[in-house]
């Protein structure tokens, strides 16, 4: 049987000196691997948990680097293909038809999937904004080979420069709420205080000696 939807993590396997360099200093690369790596694990948690509780979505990570115990065992694997983060999201939504991709630094952004999923049934695209300016995820209803295009990845910009290019193409767009992303170390704290008891929050805690959340 085709499942309709995914909700796709796309995300870089957390190694050591290639995730989260932004982070450095203050932090070492070990630590800011550490926090990649708790903040992928609470974005899989949160997505497993909504594609268990609908049997028209299957969770699935999106990644670039080696496959390996980082992802858990209910995902579908699906490589990441292009030059630059517009070609991989318009060559995902080719691979997997439509759905939802989100990034693997946002954690908080889970208690929100559920509004995009209303969103795609509805025959509308989807688009949640960072407080940065980028993007922590993109739904698309139909596939549509120009969503990316001229689109300035990583910027912030990025958010409104992709709402005014599905906007442009005609598409009907549901807004959703605004989250904090992880490109700096001040960013931690609040990401925590979205996610209390959260595993990004005891990572942290234990990293840094101190109480987060």
């Amino acid at each position: 049987m085709t499942v309709p939807f995914h909700i796709a993590v796309i995300a870089k396997e957390p190694v050591v000196g290639k995730v989260k360099t932004g982070l450095v200093p203050p932090l070492s690369q070990e630590q800011a691997a550490q926090i990649a790596a708790a903040c992928l694990h609470d974005t899989f948690t949160a997505v497993s948990a909504v594609c268990a509780a609908h049997d028209d979505v299957r969770a699935v990570a999106l990644i670039d680097g080696a496959a390996g115990l980082w992802i858990p065992a209910d995902y579908d694997v699906h490589r990441q293909r292009g030059n630059g983060l517009g070609e991989c999201l318009s060559n995902g939504f080719a691979d997997l038809g439509p759905g939802l991709v989100i990034g693997m630094d946002t954690p908080s952004s889970g208690k929100h999937l559920e509004a995009a999923l209303e969103a795609l049934r509805g025959g509308n695209d989807a688009l949640g904004m960072t407080h940065g300016g980028g993007c922590w995820g993109i739904a698309l209803a139909s596939v549509e080979p120009a969503a990316f295009d001229n689109v300035p990845m990583s910027t912030d910009h990025t958010g409104q420069a992709q709402l005014d290019q599905l906007q442009r193409l005609g598409r009907r767009v549901t807004l959703l709420p605004t989250v904090h992303d992880l490109d700096h170390f001040e960013d931690i704290a609040p990401i925590v205080a979205d996610l209390p008891g959260s595993h990004l929050a005891s990572v942290a805690g234990s990293l840094f000696n101190r109480r987060w959340g």
